[in-house]
């Protein structure tokens, strides 16, 4: 399995983009209507990953875009989760799970503080995939806020502080653990 960025104008995303479409449609009677461009996800204030199998088939999708306070909700910091996704034929290997821990650390990494995402109540295996990694609900903010069936999950991006001989993990770099416990 490789996971690599890509633009969000990617043919291969474009491709997993209509499939994620389809599925809303099924689930929901339609698509997802909130306008992005893609060039909000290009480093520094986005990124969009695609996953792909040994044989180079696209198999998984997901991105976010830098949010600053807005109208709809966003706080100052946000960074938005879009497009997460898994093609059918590939759930349950823990791509949604790598993919969405890589976009955190890069939200991270650019200065974001919170990661933040709607859903909704119908994508069940969404909401608990969001859950077992520490999102909380949260007011709701975009397109979808007015909603009932919208579901609104935020998680803040913590940046671990390090010291001097320690790594980010809390092992000291000769590998012992650094903890008030072991002294």
């Amino acid at each position: 399995m490789q996971i690599v960025a890509v633009p969000y104008d990617h043919p291969d995303a474009v491709a997993l983009n209509g499939r994620v479409q389809i599925e809303y449609a099924e689930r929901y009677g339609e698509g997802d209507h909130t306008v992005m461009d893609p060039l909000q996800f290009a480093p520094p204030r986005g990124l969009y990953l695609l996953a792909y199998d040994a044989d180079g088939t696209p198999l998984a999708t997901g991105g976010w875009r830098a949010m600053d306070a807005t109208p709809e909700g966003h706080l100052a910091g946000d960074a938005e989760l879009k497009r997460m996704y898994v093609v059918p034929e590939a759930r349950g290997r823990g791509l949604a799970r790598r993919i969405l821990r890589e976009l955190e650390e890069s939200a991270r990494t650019a200065g974001r503080t919170r990661m933040v995402l709607e859903t909704g109540t119908r994508q069940p295996e969404a909401i608990g995939l969001y859950l077992s990694e520490g999102y909380e609900p949260t007011e709701k903010f975009g397109y979808y806020r007015f909603e009932p069936e919208s579901r609104c999950f935020a998680k803040p991006l913590r940046v671990v502080a390090q010291t001097r001989g320690q790594r980010e993990d809390g092992r000291r770099e000769d590998g012992r653990r650094e903890d008030a416990a072991a002294r």
